[in-house]
C-alpha cells in the first residue's frame, strides 16, 4: 500500500508505463513477504546469538578457520545435501556465535532452524519422557532442516539420554543436517557417549558426511572487554 500511495503522489512512478509501475509492485510484495518468512525462522529458531551474522566472521589467522570453506558453508548446499558440521574448540573461541552466524544464513535462505543446547535438551527429553510428551517434541526437532547442538559434552549424559539422542538422531538420517559445537575433540566423543554399542550408532550417523571446524587462538571474550 505505502508503494502504491508513493506511485500515486510521485511524478517520476507516474510516468513510467503500466507494466513497469505494476511490476514494482509484485517485486515489493514478494520482498516484503520474504522478509516476513526470514523473520519468522529466525524467531522460531531461537538462536542464542541472535546479532551474529556472516558479515561479522572474524577469518584472521589466529582464529583457525579456513575462509573458503566457510564461504562454501554459507551457500548452505550442505544442507540441501542432509550434510552435518562440525565445530570444535577452546571456551570462548566463537563456536556458538559461528554456528548462530551459519543458522541464521539458512533462515535468511528460507530453510527451518531449531537452535537447542545440548544440556537444556537433554533435561527437556527427560521431562517429555515422564510425561508422555516425547514423540511430539522429537517431531518439532525432526522437522527443522538444521539442527543446531550447541554445548555439547559439557554435562555428563545419561544411559536414557544417549537412547533419546540416538533417536533424534536417527530422525535425521537421510536428509536432516546437525550442526554441532563442542569444546571436546571429536576423538573424545566416543568416551564421552560412554556405551559403545549407542555410541557407534551416533557417531556413524553424524562423522561419515561432516565439515569440521577446529576453531583456535584465546578467548574472544577477552578482547571483548579489552
Amino acid at each position: 500500500m505505502a508503494l502504491v500511495l508513493l506511485q500515486l503522489a510521485s511524478p517520476s512512478y507516474q510516468s513510467m508505463s503500466f507494466d513497469d509501475r505494476f511490476g514494482l509492485l509484485v517485486d515489493a510484495e514478494l520482498a516484503t513477504r520474504e522478509n516476513r518468512r526470514v523473520t519468522r525462522l529466525l524467531k522460531s529458531a531461537k538462536l542464542k546469538a541472535p546479532g551474529a551474522v556472516p558479515e561479522d566472521i572474524d577469518f584472521s589467522a589466529r582464529r583457525g578457520i579456513d575462509k573458503r570453506q566457510v564461504m562454501d558453508l554459507l551457500t548452505c548446499q550442505w544442507i540441501e545435501r542432509g550434510q552435518h558440521v562440525v565445530i570444535t574448540g577452546p571456551t570462548g573461541t566463537g563456536k556458538t556465535w559461528l554456528g548462530c552466524a551459519l543458522g541464521r544464513e539458512a533462515a535468511r535462505k528460507g530453510l527451518s532452524v531449531s537452535y537447542q543446547r545440548m544440556p537444556r535438551l537433554m533435561e527437556d527429553m527427560e521431562v517429555a519422557y515422564s510425561d508422555g510428551s516425547l514423540p511430539a517434541l522429537r517431531t518439532k526437532l525432526g522437522k527443522a532442516r538444521l539442527l543446531i547442538l550447541d554445548d555439547w559434552g559439557v554435562a555428563p549424559i545419561t544411559a536414557r539420554g544417549r537412547q533419546h539422542l540416538l533417536e533424534v538422531i536417527d530422525d535425521r538420517v537421510p536428509g536432516g543436517s546437525v550442526l554441532i559445537t563442542s569444546q571436546l575433540p571429536v576423538k573424545t566423543w566416543h568416551d564421552y557417549l560412554g556405551e559403545p554399542t549407542v555410541a557407534d550408532a551416533i557417531l556413524d550417523r553424524l562423522l561419515h558426511n561432516k565439515h569440521t571446524i577446529e576453531l583456535k587462538g584465546d578467548s574472544m571474550r577477552k578482547h571483548a572487554v579489552r
